[in-house]
């Protein structure tokens, strides 16, 4: 099964995910566990925590299908031991709220150097944060997101995702989600089939597939090797559909989230049936 879905809302509170999710037709959805740009948010209530859980039944979900992000201000790669730390607390205080409601993975931008240590450093810097927050956590996977390169940001490089999964401990808990808008940003041409192929081997080669643990199905408003991070609505962008239906065709990524961040929600019933049409024809 192919788990096509987009980043649902959970205004109102997290047990609306499951219900924004099956209303677009998703077989498979992100969320935020709290308020992704804030370091702090209170408690989940237990009354919130087992709504969720029974709505995530009662919509067709299993946790394999949900792939949850983690907030914007997490800052792994941070140097300044004060900042660092904020975001440690941050991150272990979402790995406690994914292990409350049942889930099993959180999606996570590895950070930024800010130009302050090298890209070596920064990446180890990353993966003894990880192993921090594994140790203090059960149960979830870590997985960590490439990115378009911007303000010194990690993982725009295949082989820096490949450094910090190397420096993690615990190898069945950290894995990688390709975002393809910005692999397009930073630089691999993936507006055709053949050169998302190209794409994926080098993946396979640099980290491997096995740790391949989610998408993120997005076109791109920025051009090819502009380390800009602008997603489009499939089709509408610089990347095109063909590959998202070319991706479609592909067995490897079947039973992992593979997740809309496209900015028209207004298109998500259709990018969904769109996609999930691509199986069938």
């Amino acid at each position: 099964m192919f788990f096509v879905g987009p980043h649902v809302s959970t205004s109102g509170g997290v047990s609306n995910a499951p219900l924004n999710a099956s209303s677009v037709g998703a077989t498979g959805f992100a969320m935020f566990v709290k308020n992704q740009r804030q370091w702090t948010a209170p408690p989940l209530s237990s009354q919130e925590i087992e709504l969720f859980k029974q709505r995530l039944r009662e919509c067709g979900y299993s946790p394999a299908q949900v792939l949850p992000h983690a907030g914007y201000l997490i800052n792994l790669a941070n140097p300044d031991a004060e900042a660092h730390a904020k975001s440690m607390a941050s991150l272990k205080n979402e790995l406690s709220r994914c292990m409350a409601l049942g889930l099993t993975m959180l999606n996570l931008h590895p950070g930024s150097h800010l130009r302050q240590l090298t890209p070596e450093a920064a990446c180890d810097r990353v993966a003894e944060s990880i192993n921090s927050a594994l140790k203090d956590s059960d149960g979830v996977t870590i997985v960590i997101e490439n990115t378009a390169g911007s303000g010194g940001n990690l993982g725009s490089k295949f082989s820096e995702l490949a450094r910090i999964i190397s420096g993690v401990k615990d190898q069945q808990r950290i894995g990688v989600c390709i975002d393809t808008a910005h692999t397009f940003g930073s630089g691999m041409d993936i507006s055709t089939p053949d050169g998302f192929d190209r794409a994926i081997a080098e993946f396979d080669r640099t980290v491997g597939l096995r740790f391949l643990r989610g998408m993120h199905l997005n076109d791109s408003r920025a051009a090819l090797n502009s380390h800009v991070d602008r997603h489009e609505s499939l089709g509408l962008g610089k990347i095109g559909f063909a590959t998202f239906a070319h991706l479609m065709e592909d067995n490897r990524f079947e039973g992992i989230p593979l997740i809309l961040e496209t900015p028209d929600e207004s298109k998500w019933a259709d990018e969904v049936r769109r996609l999930l049409e691509c199986r069938r024809s």
